[in-house]
């Protein structure tokens, strides 16, 4: 048996906005919580987490995260992702698809599962919805799901093909599928490295404009109102795609959407400062877009924080700005970034954050986790909210390094995970 003893709980139901956190003790037996009282007895044998002056929330759920397995097992792997997901207090992940082969059929989703099983924490594979993420020819839904795919997207290649798309939708509503949409017309950002802008300006390259986004997030949001599918948004950036989901959340379309730490952290001059590192599609973008991404956080007009980690080596990071790959870690680094720029700020209150990284994640993939009640699986993180650190990236679990946060102050450090009643950390 395990006990977390004297916690602050935090244990919402999934239909609550905020949470009242009260001290407990939590009993867990064979991967499951059995108790949740004022004072468990401890006994012979019982391993014990003195959780005094801590928070004991649910593990938080990734539903966006590139763990390159298989084929790309250079920049990370599913043992080496889980291990990094655990040091950041993430209990389960979502991957997505883009690996190689691209996971389009049921054999590499059940690769994925099977080797997942023996992770530290619940791995989830996504499945493509078009056949190599070409944009051509749609996936067959039905055999991605029984296989196991808890959503279909073609993450990191926009589906560009508006008449595709709205037949993506209408297959995902009919089969009980969720669609996860990277929402960028590729014609206008091809390979262009930063957002379109003071910066791309001063640097004198192309940029990636604001506006190749938010039509996209505005052509899916009016897909999923017609076909009245289910459609997640992915890593939203402008200030635009913010106010575009709003509307249609009002409007009562089926539609959900997720942020990451980068985007309400940073602004595109972070590009001046640590180059390739600050790379990523969409790119950082104004000031103003991240107040507006702060804002739609706290009204629930976004539901989700993710984090996106997409793992490079130091090599394909070490190119010229427009050559380089995009993407950064971030696994190890979102619960503490969320603390310092949302609940130390006076934005969000625990529970808010704590909602928007695990609670509302697995409802909308529609999985058994984010819950920390008496029968539930055994998945927790436990935190010091106060604590503060500096990133250090060789410090990670990751097998990657590539974060523009290295060398910041943060505040908020993760001190123990459990996940399936195991100890992790």
């Amino acid at each position: 048996m395990l006990l977390v003893k004297g916690g602050q709980i935090y244990g919402m139901a999934a239909k609550e906005r905020r949470a009242t956190a009260m001290t407990a003790d939590v009993l867990i037996d064979d991967g499951r919580i059995i108790e949740i009282s004022d004072c468990v007895q401890v006994t012979s044998g019982m391993e014990v987490i003195d959780a005094s002056g801590l928070i004991v929330a649910p593990g938080l759920v990734d539903m966006h995260v590139h763990f390159r397995d298989p084929g790309l097992v250079y920049k990370e792997d599913i043992f080496t992702g889980a291990q990094a997901a655990a040091a950041g207090g993430v209990t389960t992940c979502a991957c997505m698809p883009n690996t190689s082969p691209v996971a389009d059929n049921p054999e590499v989703i059940k690769y994925i599962i099977d080797k997942g099983k023996n992770a530290q924490i619940k791995v989830l594979p996504c499945g493509a919805i078009t056949v190599g993420q070409k944009g051509r020819e749609l996936t067959d839904f039905v055999a991605l799901k029984a296989a196991g795919a808890v959503a279909l997207s073609d993450d990191g290649m926009p589906v560009q093909s508006s008449e595709l798309m709205r037949r993506a939708m209408q297959s995902a509503q009919k089969n009980g599928v969720l669609i996860i949409s990277h929402c960028e017309d590729a014609e206008m950002v091809q390979n262009f490295a930063v957002n379109e802008g003071t910066v791309s300006r001063e640097l004198g390259i192309p940029g990636r404009p604001a506006i190749a986004e938010e039509i996209m997030v505005a052509r899916d949001a009016m897909l999923a109102a017609e076909t009245g599918a289910s459609v997640h948004i992915a890593h939203v950036s402008s200030a635009r795609s913010v106010e575009i989901i709003r509307r249609a959340k009002h409007e009562g379309v089926a539609i959900t959407a997720e942020t990451a730490p980068q985007y309400f952290a940073l602004t595109e001059k972070e590009v001046l400062r640590k180059g390739t590192l600050a790379r990523v599609n969409p790119p950082l973008r104004k000031k103003d877009d991240v107040g507006a991404i702060i804002e739609g956080l706290i009204d629930g007009t976004l539901d989700v924080i993710a984090t996106d980690h997409a793992p490079h080596s130091p090599a394909e990071k070490s190119l010229p700005l427009s050559d380089a790959l995009s993407g950064m870690i971030g696994l190890e680094t979102s619960l503490a970034l969320a603390l310092t720029f949302l609940y130390h700020t006076g934005e969000l209150e625990l529970g808010e954050i704590i909602k928007l990284m695990s609670v509302n994640p697995a409802r909308i993939l529609g999985i058994d986790a984010g819950r920390l009640i008496a029968g539930a699986e055994a998945d927790i993180v436990i935190f010091d909210p106060y604590e503060e650190w500096i990133v250090n990236p060789e410090d990670f679990k990751s097998k990657a390094r590539n974060t523009p946060f290295a060398g910041m102050p943060l505040r908020g450090k993760v001190k123990h995970t459990i996940a399936r009643g195991v100890r992790l950390l």
